[in-house]
């Protein structure tokens, strides 16, 4: 009887274990994406481009603009009317919104708080410095240190994309991007490699991939792993494709 029981344990003990562990490495359909803004534009190669975010926050009920390249905006605390062009749109958290290169954007933040907000650019050199007004407070998160490479001719989808890894999600197969995407980090804390190389990347961290950077990405932590991707790709082309970029001969 000893025995009988002994072998009854050890078959639930194995059984428990291979539970824990099937509930601990998440399938890749558990990864979430939703597209917070997108546009299509007809060219990206009329002049070079750089990727450019920055941070602002404007206290409760002041005002403020931007006149810049084609950008999106994504609110992080608070509330801001965004008007363009006659029509206005108020953001609450986790909202966005896509403003036009050459268009000028009003913007006011709720009344009852400050407002937190980022803003993505796809800008020339020479509107690289042109963000929000004062008395706007801006800090600068990030600029592309030269122009994106690898863009071709024809039309281009851009977009903001929020993406969640589950915990203990394993690092995706090898990929490069069919154009080129900003990362950043809104919460948790990834495993980013390149090259062999693995490095943590946590909140607040921005992350360049151009075309032809082969990555993975996973989350061995044990909280969900939140970023955004300001993302262009080829129109008709995944945003993401598997192994490095065939060589042309």
């Amino acid at each position: 009887m000893r025995f009988k029981i002994t072998g009854i344990l050890l078959l639930s003990a194995v059984v428990l274990t291979s539970s824990a562990a099937a509930q601990t490495t998440p399938a890749p359909s558990a990864i979430t994406r939703t597209v917070i803004a997108a546009t299509k534009l007809p060219t990206v190669t009329d002049v070079p481009l750089y990727f450019r975010a920055v941070g602002v926050t404007l206290a409760p009920g002041e005002k403020s603009s931007v006149a810049a390249a084609n950008g999106i905006l994504y609110q992080i605390s608070g509330s801001t009317e965004v008007s363009v062009g006659g029509e206005a749109k108020v953001l609450s958290a986790g909202e966005g919104l896509f403003i036009a290169g050459g268009k000028t954007a009003a913007l006011k933040a709720g009344s009852d708080r400050p407002s937190t907000f980022l803003h993505f650019f796809l800008s020339p050199a020479a509107d690289l410095d042109r963000p929000e007004t004062a008395p706007a407070a801006v800090r600068e998160l990030y600029r592309t240190v030269a122009a994106i490479p690898d863009l071709k001719p024809g039309g281009y989808d851009l977009n903001l994309t929020r993406v969640t890894f589950p915990a203990h999600m394993p690092s995706n197969p090898p990929h490069h991007r069919s154009g080129a995407a900003l990362y950043y980090i809104i919460s948790g804390t990834g495993a980013n490699t390149v090259d062999g190389k693995t490095e943590a990347k946590g909140p607040g961290s921005l992350i360049y991939e151009p075309f032809g950077l082969v990555h993975q990405w996973g989350n061995p932590g044990d909280e969900p792993l939140t970023f955004l991707a300001f993302n262009i790709n080829p129109d008709g082309v995944g945003a993401v494709l598997p192994g490095a970029p065939a060589k042309i001969q």
